[in-house]
């Protein structure tokens, strides 16, 4: 219901921060590398 929408708004919300922190760790990648990458992708 109503609760799952919060929690699913909450976590999209967080994953957008913290996305280079995330995509870093999960990448195992510097976090200036990601968001240099991240950068470029939005220049496209």
């Amino acid at each position: 219901g109503k609760l799952l929408f919060l929690i699913i708004a909450v976590a999209l919300v967080a994953a957008y921060v913290y996305r280079v922190q995330l995509l870093s760790r999960m990448l195992g990648q510097d976090q200036t590398r990601v968001r240099r990458m991240l950068e470029r992708r939005k220049g496209d």
